[in-house]
């Protein structure tokens, strides 16, 4: 009896057999090229002085995201009235998109000045590891923080009990878990492959479909396991976040009062924000069965979610909500206040 027989005739058991098929050829092959030691990420060198005004804009924009993510963090940490499940969910969010920012922006600055762009296999891996594992964690946590507002105004009397901060954990966990399990997945699968040739990568980072089609060999099965897991990594939370505002509508269009109405779509308003934007550019950019399809335009897409979206994040979320709002001139007032209490 064959391999092929004994594995059996499921469309599954076929595409895990042509997988190891390509991985086994594949490895033969990779010993027939010489491999690719470094990358040179090509980034923004076509715009060429502009550059240093793009260095220029990127490092503000980096420098408020950090300042607002660290704002954020640390005014939920030091008061007490936002020690609630909706405010620990955009805690954990603001730290991963603070982590999300760092493995991506600092080369990108440090390549727009400088004349030598390259960036070794190993490092070009990592990155791709870290960035996908905190990219998915962010879509997981959206996705959990629909559910808590989900049950804040569906079911407000069962919501300690729902979210505990037992629960929260275990959320937030899974979470972490999830997006840097199918991060492996998805980085194993790129750097398995043999590269033996050209090794200039047209981003300003190692992302999956910019690197995947400098690889030497056929590369179909790959590309198609990866997007299967970018339908599980983005359909799956925004399905679950679009059916808990489906229950979220229903119960606020029940309400009597103009005012109750107001007050609780303010509640999800930031958080909806939110999501079109990362969502909607994410999805553009891997939800295309093949890399192929990458283009110049993609690099522009690619800022709106690494930089727009962790941007707006702390603005919306400080901006629009009062009771951050609050807690930071408390904060304030606080700091102003104990120097003068010592003197």
């Amino acid at each position: 009896m064959s391999f092929a027989t004994s594995i059996g005739t499921s469309p599954i058991s076929d595409l895990l057999f042509c997988f190891l098929q390509v991985n086994f050829w594949n490895q033969v092959n990779h010993a027939n090229f010489s491999s690719v030691t470094e990358f040179l990420l090509l980034g923004f060198s076509n715009l060429g002085n502009i550059q240093f005004i793009l260095f220029v804009v990127f490092l503000c924009l980096y420098l408020i995201i950090l300042s607002g993510n660290i704002t954020i963090v640390t005014v939920i940490r030091l008061d007490h009235s936002l020690h609630i499940p909706m405010y620990f969910f955009l805690g954990i969010l603001s730290i991963s998109e603070t982590c999300y920012t760092f493995v991506i922006l600092p080369k990108m600055l440090i390549n727009l000045l400088s004349l030598l762009r390259t960036i070794s296999f190993t490092s070009c891996a990592i990155q791709m590891f870290f960035f996908l594992g905190f990219a998915i964690t962010n879509c997981m946590l959206l996705g959990v923080m629909g559910f808590d507002r989900y049950a804040a105004i569906c079911h407000p009397l069962r919501y300690p009990i729902l979210m505990s901060w037992q629960v929260c954990g275990q959320l937030a966990a899974m979470c972490a878990v999830t997006g840097f399990l199918l991060s492996l997945l998805g980085s194993l699968l790129v750097f398995e492959l043999p590269f033996c040739g050209p090794n200039k990568i047209n981003h300003y980072f190692c992302d999956i479909s910019p690197v995947i089609q400098l690889a030497c060999t056929d590369t179909y099965i790959n590309e198609l396991i990866i997007f299967i897991g970018g339908v599980l990594a983005l359909m799956v939370p925004l399905t679950f976040i679009c059916i808990s505002y489906g229950f979220i509508v229903h119960t606020i269009l029940r309400i009597p009062s103009v005012e109750g109405k107001r007050k609780a779509f303010s509640t999800c308003a930031s958080h909806l924000t939110v999501v079109i934007v990362h969502y909607g550019c994410a999805s553009f950019v891997y939800l295309r069965p093949s890399a192929r399809h990458s283009s110049g335009k993609d690099r522009l897409v690619t800022v709106t979610y690494t930089i727009v979206t962790p941007l707006l994040n702390p603005m919306v979320y400080s901006l629009r909500n009062k009771d951050v709002q609050m807690a930071i001139r408390k904060l304030i007032g606080r700091r102003r206040f104990y120097p003068k209490a010592l003197w």
